[in-house]
């Protein structure tokens, strides 16, 4: 079965290649008028523990400034 991101990306691509305006105006309003069923977001299992991760982070004072962040990336980058 095709996960979402790939179902999105090939239409998307179909969408690209049509020349045809009525068309692509009446898929522009069948689109701007479905419902939605919901505007929750599904995190995958591999998403909530990442954020569990940083949550744990936050509660264990493993923080940095993102100056120092950006120090950090800057030598890094310069290392290469």
């Amino acid at each position: 079965m095709a996960t979402i991101d790939k179902i999105r990306n090939e239409l998307i691509d179909k969408i690209l290649s049509i020349r045809n305006k009525d068309f692509l105006e009446a898929l522009d309003k069948l689109v701007s008028s479905s419902a939605f069923e919901s505007d929750v977001v599904e995190l995958t299992n591999e998403q909530k523990k990442m954020l569990e991760m940083s949550e744990q982070d936050i509660k264990s004072g493993k923080l940095i400034s993102q100056e120092a962040m950006d120090k950090r990336n800057l030598e890094w980058l310069n290392t290469m």
